[in-house]
């Protein structure tokens, strides 16, 4: 079993940046896809990006390309989500995942994902 732990989220300006952590412990963490959602307050969980499990291929929702990057540190057992240009509709809490799915048209829904973190909050004032 893996268990993952996010960190780094916070309050920030609209147009500041944050970047939060997503680090894995249990099961060789690089075995596996991982992805980034967030959930606002009365809202579905979204997806926002994933990562395939070597690092080579990333994927983007359309409300965040060209603003956030995901990243992983295998050596680490780490995931990143650079979140820059931050817009107050990013306010949210985000969480990070894995999956041992390696076809990345799952990895846009959560269902298909096998572990998760608690959450960081970040809040983006207007």
């Amino acid at each position: 079993q893996v268990q993952l732990i996010e960190s780094g989220g916070g309050l920030v300006q609209a147009g500041g940046s944050l970047r939060l952590s997503c680090a894995a412990s249990g099961r060789t963490f690089g075995n596996y896809a991982s992805g980034w959602f967030r959930q606002a307050p009365g809202k579905e969980r979204e997806f926002v990006a994933a990562i395939s499990w070597s690092g080579g291929s990333t994927y983007y929702a359309d409300s965040v390309k060209g603003r956030f990057t995901i990243s992983r540190d295998n050596g680490k057992n780490t995931v990143y989500l650079q979140v820059n240009s931050l817009k107050p509709e990013d306010t949210a809490v985000y969480y990070c995942a894995c999956t041992h799915y390696r076809y990345s048209g799952t990895y846009y829904y959560p269902h298909n994902y096998d572990y998760w973190g608690q959450g960081t909050q970040v809040t983006v004032s207007s």
